[in-house]
């Protein structure tokens, strides 16, 4: 140790290359937090809107009533728009979600050897954003792992497949959903996922 030291290697001086790099990914973390933070705020407006009490809520995320309450008081802009729970629904942030969901069990049915894991993770994870291009390459990878995996995965998943696609490539009009796109990714990911399941 004591010769490796006596070598006298002159320290390496970190690029502002390397810097951004760093830095780049402790801010994806920071976004990723205030982006978490903010969808539970509004998940708890859903949640208030169905008739949960605080109390509840409280107990399902984890929090103190006093908390829910002042996240309610914050974000309270009048009484919450009902939402519809059905799985088709026509809009892209639903159509997102439901694809979300999709590749969710797929992944783990192929036990994260499907090869939509890896970009599962970095939405997950907030270091990618559903942007169509990222919803683009997601659906390429679901339908590799369709393919590949056509043994393993039960006919269910091809026809939800098709269902999502037909709606990303031509989505519904009407009347905008209420809710934002990031709640309602939210539900259809969590709806889509139950149904793959028979829940």
């Amino acid at each position: 140790m004591a010769g490796e030291e006596s070598r006298g290697h002159a320290p390496v001086a970190l690029t502002e290359e390397q810097a951004e790099r760093m830095l780049a990914e402790i801010n994806e973390v920071i976004r990723a937090g205030e982006e978490m933070r903010e969808l539970r705020a509004e998940m708890i407006q859903v949640f208030a809107g169905l008739g949960w009490t605080q109390d509840t809520i409280a107990r399902l995320a984890g929090m103190s009533q006093p908390a829910v309450s002042k996240q309610m008081t914050k974000h309270k802009d009048g009484p919450p728009a009902p939402l519809e729970f059905t799985l088709d629904q026509p809009d892209v942030p639903w159509l997102e979600g439901r694809l979300w969901g999709l590749a969710d069990e797929i992944s783990a049915l192929l036990d994260g050897a499907a090869h939509c894991t890896r970009h599962l993770d970095a939405l997950a994870r907030g270091r990618k954003r559903f942007t169509p291009q990222n919803v683009d390459t997601l659906r390429r990878l679901v339908e590799a792992d369709l393919r590949g995996g056509a043994t393993e995965l039960p006919a269910e998943f091809r026809a939800a497949y098709d269902t999502i696609s037909r709606g990303l490539d031509l989505p519904g009009k009407g009347e905008p959903p209420t809710a934002s796109a990031s709640v309602r990714r939210t539900l259809a990911r969590r709806l889509q996922r139950d149904r793959l399941r028979g829940d």
